[in-house]
């Protein structure tokens, strides 16, 4: 009884804690400059990380009324200036940096040997879209290498056997931080090619700081994934991180679990599209049958069919009537060439010199040549006469 009556409240401690440090007029407005890790930003707005240097971290929060006066967006290893205040949070005990403003300090060690790295290995051609692997459409085995603890292994094996349970899962152990766990890694890949072990490889972990990520961006780790004949998905961290790893893959995913579904195809939608086609055939030839029936019916009803002699005796009425037609064109050219004749046989015979001989009428020609007036003839020119009935010579007196 007597401590019960001593004894405050966590929370009354909390709140007193909180009073103390909130009456300190230096943690109110305070200047520190440090490495950003862990860094979330929420969909509220509000920005969440953490605030480290060689040998300390502290928790700061920004909420989204300062986080909109910001010109950069923060990042995990990326040194900053922040000014805020200390306050404790007293539901969970701890305190924590309530940021006001932030500016840029240059980027962290680790930061700055990601984008080096990756800008090498850009140029190097690792990140081409060519090189990249199409992922099987139905793979029978997920290879996988995570760490064989915790939730990842877990979400993936759930997620691939409720989408496909026939789907078998092969886990290639490999630590997925700390020291060595790139050279594990880069050798997971190597001995799953090597002994083709599965169809698609899922290359995944949990999300976490920059250093916790850190051996998805060695390049022992890229190129052994470049050099890989299984295709790979990667599958490192949340959605916001991004490593080495996914840029080389031949997949990104955003998590483990939509690493899981973009490897393994919903047996029950395979099959539902499967029926859909099915379907679609079983109408597609039901109509075509239909189709094609009455283009039966209707070829059969045609008269070539019912009367196949008949287009014959129309041909035959046909010609018929072109000889006819032939013939009244010759017989009446016929006619038209009797009448031109006539008439060109009644002109040459009025026109004929021998018409006018037979009249009593004569040719007088000299030498061959027609003699038309007197004074072409002297007297004793020989002349020859020309009558109806035959030719004489005279002598001009």
């Amino acid at each position: 009884m007597k401590y019960a009556e001593m004894a405050i409240s966590v929370s009354d401690l909390n709140q007193y804690i909180k009073n103390k440090i909130a009456d300190d007029e230096y943690l109110n407005n305070i200047l520190v400059k440090g490495e950003i890790s862990n860094f979330k930003n929420h969909y509220t707005g509000h920005m969440y990380f953490t605030l480290k240097d060689e040998n300390s971290l502290i928790k700061c929060i920004m909420f989204k009324s300062y986080a909109q006066k910001l010109n950069f967006m923060p990042k995990d290893g990326m040194k900053v200036f922040i000014f805020g205040g200390v306050s404790v949070f007293e539901r969970d005990g701890i305190y924590q940096i309530y940021v006001k403003a932030m500016e840029e300090d240059g980027l962290g060690d680790l930061y700055t040997k990601y984008q080096e790295l990756k800008t090498k290995l850009e140029e190097q051609g690792l990140f081409e879209q060519e090189h990249k692997m199409l992922i099987p459409k139905m793979p029978r085995i997920i290879g996988v290498l995570t760490s064989q603890t915790g939730s990842v292994i877990k979400d993936i094996i759930n997620v691939s056997t409720r989408r496909n349970p026939n789907v078998v899962i092969r886990l290639f152990p490999v630590p997925v931080q700390g020291e060595g766990a790139a050279e594990k890694i880069a050798e997971g890949i190597e001995y799953m090619n090597r002994n083709k072990l599965a169809d698609v490889l899922i290359l995944a972990r949990g999300g976490g700081s920059l250093e916790d990520l850190w051996p998805f961006n060695e390049e022992i780790v890229a190129k052994s994934i470049y050099n890989s004949e299984i295709p790979i998905i990667s599958a490192v961290g949340h959605e916001t991180d991004f490593t080495i790893s996914d840029f080389v893959a031949d997949l990104r995913a955003p998590t483990p679990s939509a690493a899981a579904e973009l490897a393994v195809p919903d047996i029950y939608e395979v099959k539902q599209k499967i029926i859909s086609y099915q379907n679609r055939l079983r109408m597609s030839l039901i109509k075509k049958v239909q189709i094609m029936k009455l283009r039966y019916e209707k070829t059969i009803s045609s008269f070539v069919f019912k009367e196949p002699t008949r287009r014959i005796q129309e041909n035959y009425i046909r010609i018929d009537n072109q000889v006819k037609k032939l013939e009244n064109i010759i017989q009446t050219k016929q006619q038209k060439e009797k009448v031109r004749y006539a008439n060109l046989v009644s002109k040459l015979d009025a026109y004929s010199p021998l018409k006018t001989l037979a009249r009593g009428y004569s040719i007088t020609q000299k030498e061959g040549k027609l003699i038309k007036t007197k004074e072409q003839l002297n007297a004793g020119d020989i002349v020859e006469l020309k009558f109806y009935d035959g030719n004489v010579e005279a002598e001009i007196k």
